[in-house]
């Protein structure tokens, strides 16, 4: 099956592009962070500690620690349910092929799964992009419900998440696959463009 790739870190726009691949060449789109909550809870209903002990946390305790440690759970907690997004990719019937999207996508496991670097882009946002395009997010305080301090508990995610693209873009180019910088400077079309170039679309 012919399948894309975008991973990366949350808000560089891989949804954008993906939805605009999807509608331009007939792909089939599957969002991998539409079913994270599902992976959670399968993954805990299948005896699995790591995500148990995720599920289980308050807001307090997971964005008032550490962004450092935050960004290492996240990093594991991708590869304990990546996995169940294999399964669901394979159960996709689809003659058109598939693009599909999430911050699950990491360099390490697109090759331990043998994917090629024409289907795989790493796209990842500057800090400021990221910061700014967050405060834009009106579900932002919910998400932060239940926090000692919001403030804080935000600054930590922020840093959480710049942590982990600095991290994924890394292990990208270490592992030779393209990555992609998103800093504000180029509109969604020019992205769109630039991301079909790179898979030879």
């Amino acid at each position: 099956m012919n399948i894309y790739y975008i991973g990366g870190s949350p808000c560089c726009g891989k949804s954008t592009v993906a939805e605009k691949m999807a509608k331009t060449f007939g792909f089939y789109y599957f969002k991998v962070d539409d079913l994270l909550n599902e992976y959670m809870i399968r993954g805990t209903a299948a005896g699995n500690p790591f995500l148990a002990k995720m599920a289980a946390m308050s807001p307090e305790e997971t964005w008032m620690r550490n962004p450092k440690i935050q960004k290492e759970e996240e990093l594991e907690y991708y590869r304990q349910v990546y996995g169940f997004v294999c399964r669901d990719l394979e159960r996709i019937q689809t003659a058109d092929g598939i693009i599909t999207e999430g911050a699950a996508y990491l360099p390490e496991l697109m090759k331990q799964s043998g994917v090629d670097c024409r289907h795989y882009l790493c796209m990842t946002p500057t800090r400021d992009f990221q910061v700014l395009h967050y405060r834009e997010r009106d579900w932002i305080p919910y998400i932060l419900e239940g926090c000692s301090d919001r403030e804080k508990a935000f600054q930590n995610w922020m840093e959480r998440d710049a942590l982990f693209a600095e991290d994924v873009k890394r292990s990208a180019g270490e592992l030779g696959y393209r990555t992609l910088l998103i800093d504000g400077s180029a509109g969604e079309d020019d992205i769109f463009r630039e991301v079909c170039r790179i898979f030879g679309l």
